[in-house]
């Protein structure tokens, strides 16, 4: 599993696939690099190198207890 170790030792899973033009895939909250995967393969069956990774604290990789705090704190008040 390729990770990326950030300054403050988060380590960030990443997808890597193909080779050519790349495309990035950037996912939002609560998904996870594995949702790219149907439209990464497509574009990789026309020649392109795909990336994505995780955001911190998302999907079910090793994750610190630090990094969870901006998911636990709302951001948006619901009545």
């Amino acid at each position: 599993m390729p990770t990326i170790t950030t300054r403050d030792g988060v380590e960030i899973f990443y997808k890597d696939w193909g080779q050519g033009q790349p495309i990035v895939f950037s996912h939002g909250w609560p998904l996870s690099a594995d949702d790219w995967d149907t439209q990464m393969l497509f574009f990789l069956g026309h020649g392109y190198r795909v990336i994505a990774h995780d955001r911190r604290a998302m999907a079910a990789r090793p994750r610190p207890a630090a990094a969870m705090t901006w998911i636990t704190t709302p951001t948006t008040s619901r009545p």
